[in-house]
């Protein structure tokens, strides 16, 4: 799919939507821009290093992030709403937010979770069941996660071609813009 395409989908063009609603919401303050950008900062740098050791279909993810949990790319994009939302500081995005919140948990989490563990299971079997039942889904393990001997993957390093080839600069572009936006609604206010 191409990264225009994956950027014009449906459901993104809803979240495009309220990005823009919170944004117009917003009443933004020095201490929140500075303490929800750091949290947007952490989840997209969670983001930038998962998707340099993701191979999608070819090898089960098991380094970097991955070694410590299951679901870095979701826990990530998790730390960047709770940054806007601070960033935000008004009792209508606190309202977005916690709808947010519900359909995060409550639908999405729930329903990516099914789908992608059959799918990884159906791939990888005992290898992929082993990984799932040592590495929690969103709160991190202390201690990096070490498959058998058996179960070793090719993922490895980080690389950059992952990186790009997953489409993470997009993402990382629309959240830079969102915090320079945040900013600017500060400065302007």
């Amino acid at each position: 799919m191409s990264f225009v395409k994956k950027r014009l989908r449906p459901r993104l063009l809803v979240v495009y939507a309220l990005a823009v609603a919170i944004l117009g919401f917003a009443e933004p303050s020095p201490p929140g821009l500075g303490i929800g950008a750091a949290l947007v900062v952490l989840g997209e740098g969670l983001r930038v290093w998962a998707t340099g050791h993701l191979l999608k279909n070819d090898a089960l993810a098991v380094t970097g992030p991955y070694a410590y949990l299951r679901h870095p790319l979701y826990l990530g994009t998790l730390l960047i709403v709770c940054g806007f939302a601070y960033m935000g500081q008004s009792v209508i995005t606190l309202i977005f937010f916690g709808v947010f919140i519900l359909l995060y948990f409550g639908y999405y989490m729930p329903y990516k979770n099914r789908i992608e563990s059959a799918r990884l299971e159906a791939l990888y079997g005992d290898t992929f069941r082993r990984y799932a039942v040592a590495v929690p889904s969103l709160v991190p393990r202390l201690h990096a996660y070490r498959p058998l001997a058996a179960d070793r993957s090719d993922s490895g390093d980080w690389q950059p071609g992952r990186f790009s080839g997953n489409h993470e600069m997009g993402t990382a572009l629309a959240v830079a813009l969102g915090v320079f936006a945040m900013v600017l609604r500060w400065s302007l206010s």
